[in-house]
């Protein structure tokens, strides 16, 4: 997905007319694709797709399955369970990106979908930021300082590198308290969420 064009959204669910209501609520809003099975889900999935909203419980391929087989193939994709089934203790090894429990409202679909894309616009510009303060810091250890100073290449990894820090810092800015806390509440706190014995 680029700045410019909307994101890619795959509404998948057995039922017709689930999967072809969530798609109306998102049309005009999304690039949006219908999958009414897992197996066609798998069929429609490429690196086109940014967010996929699966339901878990399907005939045949479940989704359980479909997702599985999204992160097997390691596309960079969100995904959003939206099922009738109620969460167990199972859901702690399932390698989703939310959970939701139908009945789900336009608005309830469209936070969700923000949410995510937020989410995935910040765990990229980490990446890159990563990357690029790694090679700055070799850089500054291997390097003489008046070498680095007369480089106009260094000087462009430097501007760089405050280009994406302004990034993130204005990525972060969009999540509301209740995503933020949610999203990183276990960064601020390594025992958030442990069950105290």
């Amino acid at each position: 997905m680029s700045g410019t064009e909307p994101a890619t959204v795959l509404v998948v669910d057995d039922e017709r007319d689930v999967a072809d209501a969530y798609a109306a609520q998102l049309d005009g809003e999304y690039v949006v694709t219908t999958a009414y099975g897992g197996q066609e889900a798998l069929e429609r999935l490429d690196a086109s797709v940014d967010v996929v909203l699966l339901d878990r419980r399907m005939p045949g391929t479940s989704g359980d399955e479909v997702l599985d087989a999204i992160r097997e193939r390691g596309l960079d994709v969100r995904v959003a369970m939206v099922t009738a089934v109620d969460p167990d203790f199972d859901i702690i090894e399932m390698p989703f990106d939310d959970y939701i429990i139908k009945p789900v409202s336009r608005e309830d679909l469209l936070e969700t979908i923000e949410r995510l894309l937020t989410c995935s616009t910040y765990e990229s510009k980490l990446r890159e930021y990563y990357s690029l303060t790694a090679k700055h810091a070799t850089l500054l250890a291997n390097k003489p300082r008046t070498e680095l100073e007369d480089n106009e290449t260094f000087e462009t990894l430097e501007t760089r590198i405050d280009e994406v820090k302004r990034d993130l810092d204005k990525t972060v800015s969009e999540f509301d308290d209740d995503d933020f806390t949610a999203l990183f509440r276990d960064l601020d706190d390594p025992a958030a969420g442990t069950v105290e014995e």
